[in-house]
């Protein structure tokens, strides 16, 4: 029977601390204003939220009561240093009845005078969302009831978290997608365009984009990749390969020369990404293009009158995953005129039902030459129809026009 009021009493405690949610509050300041009242109902001094970084490492200091200077200065933590670290490496509650720099990482904790400490992890299912602690200046007991209480908090509270930064991150995605993919795509005398962007309906916005840029002497730019995962990362990974393979196309005339700089530019900055890219450059006489594959998939190019063929170009190895310098070679392709060349990210023809290369000759099988935007609407309706895509979908359709005649 006391347990259960030991629960009930609990809940009630927790109610009194969430308290009703203020609809005009952004989510730092809803904490903050319930890190006040944890404050109030534990009757203890301070009270930090601190979220945790995994690209890093390390927490850093979100919402604080009592000791709002945590915030104000920046706090970070290394996950196993100190107090908060032990917390969040080890995963369970900590109590502490003796804070010094023995302790504690943070100095502001035992200049604020604090003497005991209690921390619980904050998680949601197995993910590590930060840590909760309140501290007290004089020495306390705290009990299993307080310690139960604050580990439901912390749970309420990461899965409060959780859910922000997925729509933060989904918001961030689709406005660094939507300023990264080009918004119109450039008109080139001798070339028409056509493209889509799809993103996957499981996995979310990803890594996946399309480029084209004109190049001194009448040269055109054509850029297909694919980053692995999915996200802001991703995104972002995405964004800093597709600057940095704008910056070699300006220097290097070689298609195989911009991906051995790329490969070697994520190899040193981007530990652990890999992508695939499809690079191309298109001559001013728009006969041929200049190819070269790091891990990507083939073109499909198709002639007027004739079913699409996938292109015979070979594929060296993915950006970011190579040792030493690999030689990258270079393939030239031609487009006759009226033909149309198609090049794509693997969310457009993998299935799980399906083995790539089969989605791949479905591909070849459906295109037509035709004026790209139709070509486009073609492919998609074959290939996607009227199921959502599983992963990201890429597409980029390219027509060389046929000489006026006279």
């Amino acid at each position: 029977m006391s347990r259960s009021l030991d629960a009930h009493d609990r809940l009630q405690q927790l109610e009194a601390i969430i308290g009703a949610p203020a609809a005009h509050l952004a989510l730092a300041q809803a904490i903050a204003e319930t890190l006040q009242r944890l404050r109030e109902v534990m009757a203890v001094d301070t009270a930090t939220l601190l979220r945790y970084q995994p690209s890093a490492r390390q927490l850093v200091a979100f919402a604080a009561a009592g000791i709002e200077e945590e915030v104000h200065q920046g706090v970070r933590v290394p996950v196993g240093s100190g107090f908060a670290g032990r917390v969040a490496l080890e995963r369970v509650p900590v109590i502490l009845d003796h804070v010094d720099e023995t302790t504690v990482v943070n100095s502001l904790l035992w200049e604020r005078g604090l003497h005991s400490m209690l921390g619980v992890p904050m998680l949601a299912g197995s993910e590590l969302v930060g840590v909760l602690h309140v501290g007290s200046v004089e020495h306390r007991q705290f009990g299993e009831p307080e310690v139960a209480m604050m580990q439901l908090l912390a749970d309420r509270l990461a899965t409060a978290i959780q859910v922000e930064t997925q729509e933060e991150n989904r918001t961030a995605t689709m406005a660094l997608q939507r300023s990264l993919l080009p918004s119109n795509l450039p008109e080139v005398p001798g070339l028409a365009f056509g493209a889509r962007y799809v993103p996957g309906a499981e996995t979310g916005l990803g890594g996946d984009w399309y480029d084209l840029f004109t190049l001194p002497g009448d040269r055109v730019g054509v850029v297909m990749g694919d980053v692995s995962g999915h996200g802001l990362d991703a995104a972002v990974i995405m964004g800093r390969l597709r600057s940095a393979l704008r910056a070699y196309a300006l220097d290097c005339e070689s298609p195989a020369e911009v991906l051995a700089k790329l490969d070697r530019k994520a190899n040193h900055f981007e530990h652990g990404a890999m992508a695939t890219v499809a690079y191309g450059i298109i001559g001013p006489g728009r006969e041929a293009v200049t190819l070269s594959l790091a891990g990507h998939l083939p073109p499909v190019l198709a002639v007027p009158g004739e079913p699409g063929r996938l292109v015979d170009v070979p594929a060296d190895p993915p950006i970011g995953l190579t040792i030493g310098r690999p030689e990258r070679r270079t393939s030239v392709v031609g487009l006759p005129p009226e033909s149309v060349l198609a090049f794509y990210t693997d969310g457009l023809v993998e299935r799980r039902d399906r083995p790539v290369d089969t989605g791949m000759e479905l591909l070849a099988e459906t295109m037509r030459a035709g004026e790209p935007e139709w070509v486009c609407a073609q492919v998609m309706a074959a290939l996607i129809g009227g199921r959502a895509a599983q992963d990201d979908v890429a597409l980029l359709a390219i027509q060389r026009l046929a000489v006026p005649a006279g």
